[in-house]
């Protein structure tokens, strides 16, 4: 091959822990296979790498890997988190086809030996303006869906469900009535187990909905389509997306799959964390006995308010397990002290920490349960450790996460839209107690289908081998 045509990927994420780590995750795994990958970032999410990782000097090993940034459009004091994720995603969508283009067009995201992106892997969020400027300059493009295939199905499924009349939910008591318009859903889809964008009285016109259905709808525009999950777990949802979607390269639980593919090489991993991770925890952990501690982290972008940090802080206590919680510094909303008995009892039986290494931890012989948001990178994690959940999802795909774990695949307990004390007691002493033999043998059991994936032969380690030689070899021909 030309030495100026070799091919490189230009992979750009939503600038989110989430799909920032899965998708750093693939980058590394395209580079072991000798692809040439341009990273793309906005300047925080860059910065904070940078700040917190050393993935400048793991990735000067690999020749012809780059780290470009583009801007999000927003000042540099923006939060970005919470809810105000929604403005860092509307603003791209908005602002970033122009510079976008540009940057492909002029080769400014290449470099001697392979100047020009051959292919793109976006982050499907931004299939809309991406696949334009990729049909533009005819650069095949691959949407990866950093979302679970059950919500992707239900964004899919939204219009269908709003022409039936199903939306908008008409109140509180409407909040258990059943979605009969997403098809393989019909009998366990509640209102309530939406994405938290449908929770608007106008649907038509709500920015944050038509965000996540819109760019959804753009996926059959896309060449292919990546997916972090595998087929065991989400198959029959993969059977619906396919009949919109055919070429669908289904190659999770990733953390895991580069996790092996690395051992392959030798390589060895590191952490793509945005936040300062506190490993003090375990060493805590090593201390404390077999499968009984519950480890409690909502993830990178959620926000509580102080009285929901008391009940579930009260409620934790209150259970008498040994709990590791996960406490950003920008987790709770506002300030205020909290209660001295709570602090006593946490020191007895608990240990906070900023953020933690959660791969390492769920992985650790003393973790016998999560208390999660629903994430999806933080599900493939528990389901891999083989960790039994209960599920507080905080918004977008995670109320439809925490339906899928707790009625469909049997994981663990749903505790969405509560947070009261008595119920946290109640559901970690199921989790941890009463029921704890039911959900571990559960979990064992599909961590065993997780890991089978992810071998040679398995589902996951097929797909990832044929997205490697379809990009290698330029087959990314229109579906």
């Amino acid at each position: 091959m030309d030495q100026y045509r070799l091919p490189r990927v230009l992979v750009f994420p939503l600038p989110a822990q989430g799909p920032v780590n899965s998708m750093l995750k693939l980058a590394e795994l395209l580079t072991l296979q000798g692809l040439h990958v341009t990273f793309l970032n906005t300047p925080s999410i860059h910065h904070r790498l940078l700040l917190h990782t050393d993935v400048q000097a793991r990735f000067s090993d690999y020749p012809g890997f780059l780290f470009k940034t583009i801007s999000d459009g927003l000042p540099q004091d923006h939060p970005r988190s919470g809810d105000s994720v929604m403005e860092v995603i509307r603003s791209i969508n908005t602002n970033s086809k122009s510079i976008f283009k540009h940057m492909l067009a002029s080769d400014e995201l290449g470099s001697e030996s392979s100047p020009s992106v051959t292919c793109m892997i976006v982050d499907g969020i931004f299939g809309g303006f991406a696949t334009d400027v990729a049909e533009e300059l005819q650069i095949p493009i691959i949407h990866f869906r950093t979302l679970s295939a059950c919500c992707i199905w239900v964004n899919m499924s939204i219009p269908n469900v709003i022409e039936a009349g199903e939306l908008p939910i008409r109140g509180n008591e409407d909040m258990d009535r059943l979605i009969k318009t997403a098809p393989g859903m019909e009998s366990f889809l509640r209102c309530r187990d939406l994405p938290s964008f449908c929770r608007v009285s106008d649907v038509q016109t709500d920015p944050n909905l038509q965000v996540f259905v819109q760019q959804t709808l753009q996926s059959p525009r896309a060449q292919a389509i990546i997916l972090n999950t595998f087929e065991d777990l989400e198959g029959p949802i993969l059977s619906h997306i396919r009949t919109l979607c055919p070429k669908i390269y289904s190659i999770g639980p990733l953390h895991e799959h580069h996790k092996l593919r690395l051992a392959k090489k030798e390589a060895s991993q590191f952490s793509n964390s945005l936040f300062e991770e506190d490993r003090s925890c375990m060493a805590w952990l090593d201390a404390q006995p077999s499968k009984s501690v519950i480890y409690v982290s909502f993830g990178s972008i959620t926000v509580i308010t102080r009285d929901q940090l008391i009940e579930f802080w009260y409620g934790l206590v209150n259970s008498k397990a040994r709990f590791l919680w996960v406490a950003r510094p920008d987790l709770v909303a506002g300030e205020g002290q909290i209660p001295a008995e709570l602090l006593e009892e946490t020191r007895e039986r608990g240990y906070i920490v900023g953020w933690a290494p959660q791969e390492d931890v769920l992985g650790h012989k003393a973790v016998g349960g999560f208390l999660t948001h629903s994430g999806w990178n933080s599900t493939l994690e528990s389901i891999v450790a083989g960790v039994p959940m209960i599920c507080w999802p905080y918004f977008a795909d995670q109320q439809v996460n925490s339906r899928f774990v707790s009625e469909v695949w049997k994981l663990g307990m749903d505790m969405k839209d509560v947070c009261d004390r008595k119920v946290v007691e109640r559901m970690v002493n199921d989790l941890m107690v009463e029921r704890k033999e039911e959900f571990q043998k559960v979990a064992e059991e599909m961590s065993t289908l997780a890991m089978t994936s992810l071998h040679e032969g398995g589902s996951s380690y097929s797909n990832l081998d044929l997205l490697i030689e379809d990009i290698s070899n330029g087959r990314l021909g229109r579906q």
